[in-house]
């Protein structure tokens, strides 16, 4: 397995049907391999608008099976192009049971795996636990073609224990399709505070666990269906921060961008020799951790 690999970030807008974002999302694949991209991340739920803005049981029509038609089309994209690919779904698993979840198609078309999301927000614009179960799956990294991807999603993001957990299983880097913008009603101090804490904390997950981390985010403005709500404008910014924090690649707040990314395992095996976070750890010590509050 080589100490380097391509990874590519695809910005885009999803707020078109089904069939447009799919095939925007194909050929942004497509554009990926061309630029010598090994693997390719999607945003969260890139198949159509972010449909949690309101609570609505029509919504549940667009879940579908994995594997099912959408993870067909993307296997068989990946087999084609000889990449991974990562894909954010809406998964049905059972009448009444739903979940996030972020497929990984390998290299040669095969589902290598999936990972159903664990943090499930319930915030104004964000009624997610109205339609998605929280994962059973736990913090399990994804074996490839090309390495261990430790794949989260969106709200996970927040939570430096998801990201540890990942790192103490072995993975290669972590990946987090997302969809998060701002209330176009805030202020531009509050979007400038919101953004960099949705940057800091990821560039410190990097940080604590010496490792390349990625996120990939949908851009542009979607209203909210209800029309109680200015709707949420989708602030982009995909980005990748390799094991010191240090920026690799930053998109932009607007526009449909393709980011390449180099990912070096043997950087992040050089890192942890110099800061050997994961040695130093006290796990005798650490029991709070599985309370929900020290009272």
């Amino acid at each position: 397995m080589k100490s380097t690999f391509k990874l590519a970030l695809v910005q885009q807008a999803c707020n078109g049907g089904r069939t447009q974002n799919l095939a925007e999302s194909v050929e942004a694949i497509r554009s990926a391999k061309a630029q010598g991209a090994d693997l390719v991340m999607l945003p969260e739920l890139h198949l159509g608008p972010y449909f949690c803005q309101t609570e609505d049981c029509g919504c549940f029509d667009g879940a579908e099976a994995i594997p099912g038609p959408t993870t067909a089309e993307l296997a068989s994209v990946a087999r084609a192009l000889n990449i991974v690919v990562v894909a954010s779904l809406f998964e049905r698993r059972a009448p009444g049971l739903y979940h996030n979840t972020a497929v990984v198609l390998d290299s040669d078309g095969s589902l290598a795996g999936k990972y159903r999301k664990m943090h499930i927000p319930d915030d104004p614009g964000y009624y997610e636990k109205f339609y998605f179960t929280p994962g059973d799956l736990g913090f399990r990294p994804i074996d490839t073609s090309i390495g261990r991807l430790g794949v989260l999603v969106c709200w996970d993001q927040w939570y430096p224990e998801a990201a540890r957990l990942m790192a103490l299983a072995g993975a290669d880097l972590l990946l987090y399709p997302t969809a998060i913008g701002w209330n176009p009603a805030d202020d531009e101090a509050e979007r400038a505070r919101q953004l960099e804490a949705w940057v800091t904390v990821q560039r410190g997950h990097a940080v604590a666990n010496g490792l390349t981390v990625a996120a990939c985010n949908r851009i542009g403005s979607e209203p909210d269906p209800s029309g109680q709500t200015p709707g949420i404008l989708f602030w982009g910014n995909s980005f990748a921060a390799g094991p010191q924090g240090e920026f690799i690649c930053r998109g932009s707040s607007a526009d449909a961008e393709l980011l390449m990314v180099e990912v070096d395992r043997k950087r992040s095996e050089d890192v942890r020799r110099i800061w050997p976070f994961l040695r130093d750890r006290r796990i005798d010590s650490y029991e709070g951790l599985l309370r929900r509050y020290l009272d």
